[in-house]
Parts: structure tokens; C-alpha cells; sequence
């Protein structure tokens, strides 16, 4: 597989010289307004969520190899952002349609690929909510859905990330009964979102078990799904329909927990091409920001929010280059 020159542009300037993405994500809306109202115990303004924003951008991305922001909030903080870091800009709605069956997304109204190309994006992502479970007309649906986006991206000649969130209705997607179900929603969604007809670049795929579920393991809380080697084969397995690069988000869960996935990910010998990783670095400031303001939360972050973006980047030592997927020299990579 080969890349066109705008989509290796713009896959280099989110890397690291590695040619690994070690990416800050900062593209939450709606549940981030949500957690710091809660907190704050009132309302927060467009000015606060900028102000947030720009803060984790700030203090994170020299750390960063990128950071992935949203048009709403996001744009003041791309501004900021440290030079070595990339841009990554999301291109959907937050959140999804509660009224139809399938948590259909959609896309922001005053956007397009080549709009948020020329706010300085260097690549794209997408979120969508996706299980093989739904039946074949909602699954349909998002099926078309992606394969626009990818002609979109194509046209405008951009990267493509993917960011796909397994769930099943009616149920809790941090329980013990859908941990069981995970690593098959995962794997089926890799295998299917792999196809060269959707057009992805990057898929931004979620740890294919849950840590907590995992006998022996750090976070384990005492109720088995998986052994830690079957653990290590729903890694390997999800990695063996991959034809794509393919990075980790962390999926809200904590710093200590993400690290610890991503370790059992090494141990597996899984050639996994990065992160995208956002509140396992920055939400437990979300507290401190709420109370005590702006200054209180950079001190926060220059100390408790580095140390967590450094442990994950630490864990980056096991993840592989994207270059030889793309066919892309190291030394041309650095160009």
C-alpha cells in the first residue's frame, strides 16, 4: 500500500521521527461540559471550554507527537499548541442520535474535510459507534456513512482515522457481561473497518478486553472473564485482521490502567502503531479547573498531567512504525 503525497504529509506531521503516533486527545464536548458542571456546580461558558482546552494543549503537546481537537471549542487551542506536535480535527457531532436505534452520528453542520483542512488540520477522524451485533440495515447505514467520509478524506487528499466504539444496547459497557462480548465486537469491527473501500488510514481502536476483567492484572476487581493469556490472545487475534496501522484511545478509563493494557500489548507482541490517548492523561484535573481555575489547573497539568502523558509515552517504546504498512522509508519519512 502506497500513500498519496497529502496523506503522507499529513501522516508524518502527526508522528514522532519513530514514525509512531503519540497523540494528546482534547475533541471531548459534551460529556467534558457535563463532568466540569458538575463540578463547578453551574453552567460552563464557551470561554471555559476554550480556556480548558487550551490549557491541556498548552502543557501536554510538547510531550505530544499530536493533538486531536474539535472546530467548536478547539480551534484557539490549535493555535497553541507546541510546534512538534501535529493537528488532528474531529469532523462529527458529539454524542449520537437518541431517538433511532444503532447510535447513529452525524456530521458537524458548518464543516467539510476541505474546511477543516484549511483551519490547519493535517488529518481527520471520525467517531462511530459500531458493534457486528446491530442488524444489517443499521450496520448498513454506517457502512455508507464511513465510506463517504473516506471519499471525502480521498478528494481532499487528507488522512483518515477511524475511531470506532463497540457497545450493545441495553446493556453496560463497563460490566462484566459485556467484557465477555468485547474482544469479538472489537476484532469483527477491526476485521470489517480494515477494507480498503472505506478508505481509513488509521483506525483508533479500543483495548480489545477490559483490564478489570483480567485475572492477575493491576486493575482485576475480582470477577474473571478472561485469564491474562486469553487476554493476550484477543490481542493478538484483533491484531491478525488488521491490514491498517491502528492506534489505542483510552476510553476514559485511568492512567494506571491504560499503562497497564498497554504493557499486556507489548507482552503480546503486538505490533500496534500508537496512541490517541485523552482522558487518561487530563480528566482527573477536571476537579481542580471546576474549583480552583485556570492557574491551579496548569500547575495540575505541568505536574500530574505530564507524568501521566510521559507514562504513556513510555509504554511507546513497544509500538511499531507505520512506515513499512505505507511502504515509507525512515530517512524519506523525515523529509
Amino acid at each position: 500500500m502506497k500513500l498519496s503525497p497529502g496523506k503522507l504529509a499529513g501522516m508524518k506531521a502527526v508522528s514522532d521521527q519513530r514514525g509512531i503516533i503519540a497523540a494528546a486527545a482534547m475533541d471531548q464536548r459534551g460529556s467534558l461540559q457535563k463532568s466540569l458542571a458538575k463540578e463547578k456546580g453551574s453552567e460552563v461558558s464557551d470561554a471555559m471550554m476554550e480556556e480548558f482546552k487550551t490549557l491541556v494543549t498548552e502543557v501536554l503537546t510538547p510531550h505530544a507527537s499530536a493533538i486531536l481537537l474539535d472546530p467548536e471549542w478547539g480551534l484557539p487551542a490549535s493555535k497553541r499548541r507546541a510546534k512538534n506536535a501535529g493537528l488532528l480535527m474531529a469532523y462529527e457531532k458529539t454524542g449520537y442520535d437518541k431517538t433511532e436505534p444503532g447510535r447513529l452520528g452525524d456530521l458537524l453542520d458548518h464543516w467539510s474535510v476541505r474546511r477543516l483542512k484549511e483551519a490547519g488540520a493535517d488529518c481527520l477522524k471520525i467517531l462511530l459507534y459500531y458493534t457486528p451485533l446491530d442488524s444489517k440495515e443499521i450496520n448498513d447505514q454506517k457502512h455508507a456513512w464511513v465510506e463517504r467520509l473516506g471519499d471525502e478524506c480521498r478528494a481532499n487528499d487528507i488522512p483518515f482515522f477511524l475511531e470506532f466504539v463497540v457497545y450493545e444496547e441495553g446493556v453496560d459497557e463497563k460490566g462484566f457481561e459485556f467484557a465477555k462480548k468485547k474482544p469479538k465486537a472489537v476484532i469483527e469491527s477491526m476485521r470489517e473497518f480494515t477494507k480498503d473501500r472505506y478508505g481509513v488510514d488509521v483506525m483508533k481502536v479500543e483495548i480489545p478486553v477490559n483490564m478489570k476483567y483480567v485475572e492477575g492484572a493491576k486493575a482485576y476487581k475480582g470477577e474473571r472473564a478472561y485469564t491474562k493469556e486469553e487476554a493476550m490472545t484477543f490481542f493478538q487475534a484483533a491484531e491478525a485482521v488488521c491490514t491498517k496501522p491502528f492506534i489505542y484511545l483510552s476510553a476514559g478509563v485511568s492512567n494506571a490502567e491504560f499503562t497497564e493494557a498497554l504493557e499486556l500489548a507489548a507482552e503480546s507482541e503486538v505490533k500496534f502503531n500508537g496512541v490517541l490517548c485523552g482522558r487518561a492523561t487530563w480528566k482527573d484535573g477536571i476537579p481542580v479547573y471546576a474549583k480552583q481555575g485556570a492557574d491551579a489547573f496548569r500547575k495540575w497539568l505541568e505536574d500530574e498531567g505530564v507524568k501521566n502523558i510521559n507514562n504513556v509515552n513510555d509504554r511507546l517504546k513497544a509500538a511499531t512504525s507505520w512506515y513499512s504498512i505505507y511502504g515509507v522509508q525512515p530517512e524519506l519519512a523525515k523529509l
